[in-house]
């Protein structure tokens, strides 16, 4: 396969994750059993997740200029990352997410959003855009959002876009109406095309649905595809669906065969949930290995 580039844009974080005996209740209290740092952020995850499956990934983003940016950076750069379209903030201080992870994996996220917004779309370089082949958004300034996804759009660069969590509580109708690939979970694909709507709103795009434990659907102009998934022992989910993300793209940009590309993306988003971190990921020689015990 000729070199591909991926440009990703989203947030770059600092994450603690703190592993408990349970979520506490109000007034409650819960145990911390471990507890790991590491860089965070869904842009920044999927970057160096491609980064390990050999595509050339860069990244838009930003960070402070406190010691939480330095490491984050220096992780970035170690996994081959390029952080030429990174902002560094002057006097700011770097997101910090705290990932609450009980003994079943599952995770509840706190949070400052420090500078990880700080990119604007007059911050954009709509050249280094154009450049690349395949432009991932994730959860970040609606504004930019839909700037960066016009800028490819025009330029026949296509946009894959997994807006996360806070899909409800932001207003991200243009991006979402300029993606070609929409990665959603089960239930935000219910709040966004209802019950019945997945085929309708894969017309023209392909939309696909993470489950969880139960695998990923994909939804395209040619029809359904279904993975089951792998079954793993959940450690630490965050940082899956991201890991899922690369996974998929790095296949569908190989090949485009919507069945490899999940069941690549499957076994990235499992390795990852069964390790602590969000940062885990396998490499691309590593991927092939497990899809060989797997298949």
């Amino acid at each position: 396969m000729d070199s591909v580039t991926v440009l990703t844009a989203g947030h770059v974080n600092w994450d603690v994750t703190l592993r408990v005996d349970r979520f506490p209740e109000p007034d409650g209290e819960a145990s911390i059993r471990s507890q790991h740092q590491s860089g965070g952020g869904s842009a920044a995850n999927v970057a160096a997740a491609l980064a390990g499956l050999e595509i050339e990934a860069e990244l838009i983003g930003s960070v402070g200029d406190d010691d939480h940016g330095l490491l984050a950076r220096r992780e970035l750069e170690a996994a081959g990352v390029s952080l030429e379209s990174l902002r560094v903030i002057d006097g700011a201080e770097t997101a910090v997410k705290y990932l609450l992870v009980d003994e079943t994996g599952e995770v509840a996220v706190l949070g400052n959003d420090g500078v990880n917004e700080a990119v604007t779309p007059d911050d954009l370089e709509p050249a280094r855009i154009r450049a690349a082949d395949h432009v991932h958004l994730t959860g970040q300034r609606p504004d930019t959002a839909a700037a960066i996804a016009r800028i490819a759009s025009e330029a026949d660069v296509p946009v894959s876009f997994d807006p996360g969590r806070r899909l409800g509580d932001r207003e991200y109708g243009e991006a979402l109406a300029l993606a070609d690939i929409l990665f959603v979970t089960d239930r935000e694909a219910r709040a966004l095309f209802g019950v019945d709507g997945l085929d309708e709103a894969a017309r023209d795009r392909i939309v696909i649905v993470t489950c969880g434990a139960d695998g990923a659907e994909a939804y395209t102009p040619d029809g359904t595809a279904v993975h089951a998934g792998f079954d793993v022992d959940p450690v630490d989910t965050a940082g899956a669906g991201d890991a899922f993300a690369a996974g998929f793209l790095a296949a569908w940009l190989e090949e485009g065969d919507i069945e490899r590309a999940l069941t690549h993306g499957n076994a990235c988003g499992a390795v990852t949930a069964g390790r602590d971190g969000t940062r885990s990921a396998p490499t691309a020689d590593r991927l092939e290995d497990v899809l060989s015990r797997w298949s």
